[in-house]
């Protein structure tokens, strides 16, 4: 565990990766954490953000490669809530 508590960044998934940034995100907008502690905090959720980014541009190349990879946009349209 690093001295945060929360294990490395690299082994978290995209799910835990993004909870603890919400958490991180959370407790610096309160104001009430000493300098230090935020700088630290900071950092920690830096890491969390590379983490969630790399996690996500995995998935993007795993659904290219199962959509065809042919490097062609896939094809959206409108969400439609009313079904």
């Amino acid at each position: 565990m690093d001295k945060a508590g929360k294990g490395q960044v690299g082994d978290l998934s995209f799910e835990q990766a993004l909870a603890e940034l919400e958490e991180i995100v959370g407790g610096l907008e309160k104001g009430t954490v000493a300098l230090e502690q935020s700088i630290a905090m900071y950092e920690r959720a830096d890491a969390l953000r590379k983490r969630c980014d790399a996690l996500l541009r995995q998935a993007e190349a795993r659904v290219e490669k199962i959509a065809g990879g042919n490097g062609e946009a896939l094809a959206t349209e409108p969400f439609d809530s009313d079904g």
